[in-house]
């Protein structure tokens, strides 16, 4: 509550409670501040979190917990509602929420795979949804239409927008996803497109920007609402802050980047993932990550040394204070048998030939795992 006011308020940037007491907990503004714009009249009320977010682009760490957004997650069961499942096309594996299910009871699905302007123009879209539907259904998710869209470019949301009215049937609308994947990026784009308001919600490269229900009134008076976002602490945003964490979190189009690698070959992903051929004749490799990550290639028996050596020099990120703190690359072994992806989740994939037994290394608590090829040429 508001220490002006019986009525409760709430940033309208992340959905939190206004509160001036705890500089600690979600939704706190100085009192001064929060007094200043209740004297002007302001409809839109930030909190200090928020504030700081969207003008120096800085971010404060607040205690809500992984059980705090299930709880949250969890009243829509009991709604009736056309659920939004937004996920980062760029990392689907990482986007999928375990149980979903659970989450959404009997409502229905619609998949929507954000940052499709990030994939290579040859990847064909037809394909791309098809591929989309079978990576998640095999989760136990069923959606009744998959879309693509950028919300970050505004692409296809015109389109977006009648396939939402076609399924919601005059209900409201949930929008759903991990951290990171674009949730509150795609209703900024909806609310710009039908009013003209620009960046309403706050957001931002770091995970947990959204931290509880954000309603957005529809014209049949029902609501769209944003929810927080599910943490994933398998991602790879977990582990970097700052301009670290812009080299893994592609804002273009990638341009990928073929490689011939031999036996005993290793070819660093920056400073935050390697890739050792351990059983192959000649094993091509296509490297999927933002452009300006760097890669090194090196012999896999000096790759210990070379990284001891270069790490937040040649091979970046991580950089400056974040290197000590920065987790140890840890070993996953892979025997694949059809042209593959070997994703580092949070980073991007290494599409590698079939029969080839690989080595991966990611940070501690980073997930790597294999896949079909996404591209499959």
């Amino acid at each position: 509550m508001s220490e002006t006011s019986e009525e409760t308020l709430y940033c309208i940037g992340c959905g939190a409670a206004i509160q001036t007491t705890d500089p600690e907990a979600a939704g706190y503004t100085p009192n001064s501040a929060l007094q200043k714009s209740l004297a002007n009249d302001e409809q839109d009320l930030y909190c200090q979190r928020c504030f700081r977010l969207r003008h120096y682009n800085e971010i404060v760490p607040v205690g809500l917990t992984d059980d705090d957004f299930r709880r949250l997650l969890a009243t829509i069961r009991d709604a009736d509602a056309l659920v939004v499942y937004v996920v980062d096309i760029f990392d689907l594996n990482g986007s999928i929420i375990p149980g979903l299910q659970r989450f959404v009871g009997d409502n229905p699905v619609l998949l929507v795979g954000n940052k499709e302007d990030i994939l290579p123009r040859q990847v064909r879209r037809t394909k791309l949804r098809e591929w989309m539907n079978q990576q998640v259904r095999s989760q136990g998710i069923k959606p009744v239409d998959v879309a693509l869209t950028s919300a970050k470019k505004g692409n296809t949301i015109d389109d977006l927008l009648k396939m939402i009215e076609k399924y919601r049937r005059g209900r409201d609308v949930y929008v759903v996803g991990v951290t990171n994947v674009g949730k509150s990026t795609l209703i900024n784009s909806i609310i710009r497109s039908n009013t003209g308001l620009k960046d309403l919600i706050t957001t931002s490269r770091f995970p947990g920007t959204t931290l509880d229900k954000i309603e957005i009134p529809l014209d049949d008076g029902h609501m769209m609402v944003d929810t927080p976002g599910i943490i994933h602490p398998e991602q790879m945003a977990h582990f970097l802050t700052g301009n670290d964490l812009k080299l893994v979190s592609p804002q273009r189009e990638i341009r990928p980047k073929g490689y011939q690698l031999g036996n005993g070959q290793t070819l660093f992903l920056g400073g935050v993932a390697r890739l050792d051929i351990v059983d192959a004749i000649k094993a091509t490799g296509t490297v999927y990550v933002d452009n300006n990550l760097p890669l090194h290639r090196t012999r896999t028996e000096n790759a210990e040394n070379f990284y001891t050596k270069h790490v937040g020099e040649l091979i970046t990120p991580p950089t400056g204070d974040a290197i000590k703190d920065f987790p140890p690359l840890v070993r996953h072994e892979f025997k694949v048998t059809e042209t593959s992806d070997i994703v580092f989740e949070g980073l991007g994939w290494v599409t590698v030939a079939a029969n080839t037994r690989v080595a991966a290394w990611a940070p501690k608590g980073v997930a790597v795992l294999t896949r079909a090829a996404m591209i499959n040429k």
